[in-house]
């Protein structure tokens, strides 16, 4: 029988005894593995839909610039979703902590599939590009809480088996992207259109899969919104993104919009600041970066995304220029590294499960993709198809074994409360490396490979003019005579291998956050035990306290001690003195408690205090 601490039982009132023993939490509900493997079926789908919706146009879009006009916004079609899907991530965390998970996720689904049938009737290069900004609000959704959601029906320590299958998502869709644009353009009786369209189908599966399995508890939450904070890290992001993406093509690096897009980004940095420190329910709480593993995996993950869209985003260029591959088999070319990947992550996530023990994963992971993308570097033109595949089988291990091992970092160490808080920053840290990735990568590429082709051509003795320089579509790049063939080759390999160096330093900059992270023992349950109802022993033993309390102070004659003293203070200051207040507590609080417990720990018996019978 446990035993009441009496000074705490009378310092914060006994009331709370009869609320805990009258009303004891739920216990959190246990997901069985196939019900588990039936609401990530709907979470994948979704997931993969949103995913190969923001790859497909890659193949696509000069057929799409070609009909609707607008060469100049040809780099708004892409980046659209990727800004708003950065900026959004951590909004739609903390929205689901306030409307719930299974609404939001479906929301998210809901304006991707509207803005994609949008952006399939566009007219104008406007209208695409706006749909797209949409679909990139539902992306970031559906990529945020699919994790968030994962986190609540699965425990830390269980969630390292099914993270390998979340993680072989994003894989998948890099290949399944290319093959499906370029097939759905090459097909005369479909269209570019058909890019956007073909993705309701299934995400509308997707959407009734989740109505139908997923059931996660009604947990009521502070519904109050941060909408100073939302503004400004929006804003904040917002500026970022538009300074790397449009910095250099649209206008100068050393310009006016650079210096102010950079001012306005840490202007709306400070303010968000100041405006979650002071937010009753912020969207970041400012204790997640206290909390030493938040900030760790947000910084690796940040660097993980910085060389992992790097590479993936211009690995086709060289497939297709360099080695003269179509769309699709540049996409087959990758199935090494989805495979590897899909593989590493299970494999990882089992051992995880197995053992307990996780931090290994990313540390080694993390060495291994900047291995990889040291191999990567070392390609040239006549580089082998098989050295091609070991190479991106090799970061594909290393991706496998630590993106959703960060997450499942992150998630273990952070408080229940900030799970999605927790689960959505980091996502959105990924986002925003994977958009400075492409972006600074970008510009290597672009700067490099215009100073190797000058060079080249110098050493050639070759007069061309000044647009000579700039790359052409594959295919006309396949057409040129001979040495300006040769010389664009060369030096877009040469400046491809810039890229690709420039992410090893950043890979392990990731690992080196990876190995200050403290290994946490993961969690065995979802949630933690509420508080265990008290038993009928408890019960009555803090009835007979209370009324011993009673008693004592009716018997004190107005005498000061400290027990009188605690007593007065459960009531209201208001003037009597403290003998009166003390008498008025005894009387009206701890008699009636006592009498709660009681007969609620013997009903239809005698009542021990009162010698009646209970009500």
């Amino acid at each position: 029988m446990r035993i009441l601490n009496l000074d705490k039982c009378v310092r914060r009132g006994c009331g709370v005894l009869v609320a805990q023993a009258q009303a004891a939490p739920p216990a959190r509900r246990q997901y069985t593995h196939r019900e588990i493997l039936e609401v990530m079926s709907g979470l994948m789908l979704a997931m993969l839909t949103s995913m190969i919706s923001t790859s497909v146009v890659g193949t696509a879009l000069p057929t799409i610039v070609g009909e609707l006009g607008g060469q100049d916004q040809y780099s708004w079609v892409a980046s659209a979703t990727m800004l708003t899907m950065t900026v959004s991530t951590p909004l739609w965390g903390k929205l689901s902590d306030l409307f719930g998970r299974k609404l939001l996720f479906q929301t998210a689904l809901g304006l991707f599939v509207a803005a994609s049938l949008v952006a399939g009737l566009s007219q104008n290069m406007g209208q695409l590009i706006a749909a797209r900004a949409v679909q990139g609000l539902g992306v970031g959704g559906l990529s945020a809480l699919a994790q968030v959601i994962l986190g609540d029906i699965v425990s830390p320590r269980e969630r390292g088996r099914y993270s390998g299958y979340m993680g072989a998502v994003f894989g998948i869709s890099t290949v399944a992207g290319p093959l499906l644009g370029g097939f759905i353009v090459d097909t005369d009786w479909l269209g570019w259109r058909w890019c956007f369209y073909v993705v309701v189908p299934f995400a509308i599966v997707a959407f009734a899969v989740v109505q139908k399995v997923l059931r996660l508890p009604k947990v009521k939450r502070n519904t109050s919104i941060d909408i100073w904070g939302a503004t400004t890290i929006t804003a904040s992001a917002a500026s970022l993104m538009l300074l790397l993406t449009l910095g250099g093509n649209e206008f100068e690096w050393n310009s006016f919009w650079t210096y102010f897009l950079a001012a306005f980004a840490l202007l709306m940095l400070a303010l968000a600041v100041l405006a979650e420190r002071t937010a009753r329910n912020p969207i970041l709480p400012p204790r997640l970066f206290r909390n030493r593993t938040f900030v760790l995996t947000s910084a690796a993950s940040l660097f993980v995304g910085m060389a992992m869209f790097g590479a993936m985003i211009y690995l086709p260029q060289y497939l297709q220029i360099v080695k003269g591959l179509s769309p699709t088999k540049s996409g087959l070319m990758t199935l090494p590294m989805v495979v590897a990947l899909f593989l590493a992550g299970v494999i990882s996530g089992k051992i995880v499960t197995n053992t307990g023990k996780w931090k290994i994963f990313p540390v080694a992971g993390l060495v291994i993709v900047a291995v990889g993308l040291f191999l990567l570097s070392r390609l040239h033109v006549d580089s082998s198809e098989w050295l091609i595949g070991f190479d991106v089988g090799v970061l594909g291990i290393g991706l496998g074994l630590s993106m959703q091992m960060l997450i499942l970092a992150a998630q273990n160490g952070s408080e229940l409360r900030d799970m999605a808080s927790t689960t959505a920053g980091v996502s959105f840290f990924r986002s925003l490396g994977g958009a400075m990735g492409v972006a600074g990568f970008g510009a290597i590429l672009t700067n490099r490979q215009a100073s190797e082709f000058a060079d080249l051509v110098a050493q050639a003795r070759l007069h061309l003019p000044s647009t000579g320089q700039k790359l052409g579509s594959p295919a006309a790049i396949q057409h040129l005579p001979e040495p300006i063939k040769g010389i664009i080759l060369e030096s877009f390999t040469r400046a491809l291998e810039t890229v690709f160096m420039v992410g090893v330093p950043i890979a392990l900059l990731g690992f080196v956050a990876a190995l200050f992270l403290k290994e946490l023992p993961l969690r065995g349950t979802t949630m933690p035990a509420g508080p265990k109802p008290l038993g009928k022993d408890d019960l009555v033993l803090a009835g007979l306290l209370l009324e011993l309390i009673a008693q004592r102070v009716e018997r004190s004659n107005g005498q000061p001690s400290a027990l009188l003293s605690a007593v007065a203070r459960m009531a209201p200051p208001d003037g009597r003195p403290e003998r009166e207040r003390a008498w008025a507590v005894a009387q009206n609080v701890l008699r009636p408690t006592s009498r709660a417990l009681i007969a609620q720990a013997t009903p239809a018996q005698q009542d021990l205090v009162s010698g009646g019978v209970s009500q």
